[in-house]
């Protein structure tokens, strides 16, 4: 694990000093600054093999329909431990969090997905094996607790409003039936367990991917992949535009 995280921490460290310098005209706008994987990176979207984050990913639509700086700090493949990790000791991701008017967090589907691998692994093939050992990988994720920590850990640098993106259902019926109706059974039930964070810290929103992606995949998720289609991170962004907007109206 620790091979992991510096890995990882080499990762951020990379994007921090390679993001674009702020240009004196904004320095009078609000911030933005997107924390999470690779649905905030905007992966896929490009031409340039994914080294750098695509100026079409959600975070920079909000930005530029809000008139907002951006600062987007998501890396590709990130899980809540690693980023629970970087909240609590990398300096320069602090920084970016503490000076921060607004943030936006995806996270978790790659925990989600690592549990979808180890089912698939422990089944064989088996449907009726797999549903079995997902339920009991789901049981025992540590998502929910780590991004509670996170969002403790977020409230130590900044009361600034959090907007946690909730999870879609990546699975397209053309590609895989099975696991695009197991979606729609289980991302309902998982996502409640993000509404429950509003309950327990305040200026804190969620912004509905589930419902917004709904079941149109085809349009909203790149073929082949899990991705958001360049469609689908402009929906990704209307969402978190209307959870924002009434923030820009006092």
């Amino acid at each position: 694990m620790k091979t992991v995280l510096s890995s990882l921490l080499l990762v951020v460290s990379f994007i921090f000093f390679c993001s674009p310098v702020t240009a004196n005209s904004d320095q009078g706008k609000m911030s933005l600054v997107a924390l999470g994987d690779s649905i905030p990176y905007g992966y896929n979207l490009g031409v340039n093999d994914n080294a750098s984050f695509s100026r079409n990913s959600y975070p920079f639509l909000i930005g530029k329909a809000l008139d907002m700086r951006v600062r987007n700090l998501a890396v590709p493949g990130l899980q809540t431990e690693v980023m629970l990790y970087h909240l609590e000791n990398d300096q320069k991701y602090r920084q970016a969090v503490r000076h921060a008017d607004y943030i936006t967090l995806t996270i978790g589907s790659n925990d989600l997905l690592e549990a979808l691998r180890i089912a698939s692994t422990k089944s064989l093939g088996d449907n009726d094996r797999f549903l079995k050992y997902l339920n009991k990988e789901l049981e025992n994720t540590n998502l929910f607790e780590n991004l509670s920590e996170s969002v403790e850990e977020i409230r130590t640098l900044t009361d600034s409003p959090i907007i946690i993106y909730n999870v879609y259902n990546p699975y397209q019926k053309s590609n895989d039936l099975f696991l695009h109706n197991i979606g729609n059974e289980i991302l309902p039930i998982i996502n409640e367990e993000f509404r429950d964070l509003l309950d327990h810290y305040d200026n804190i929103d969620i912004a509905d991917a589930h419902e917004a992606f709904g079941t149109n995949q085809e349009d909203y998720v790149i073929e082949n992949d899990i991705h958001p289609t360049t469609e689908g991170q402009r929906i990704l962004a209307d969402v978190g535009i209307q959870v924002l907007n009434p923030y820009f109206e006092d």
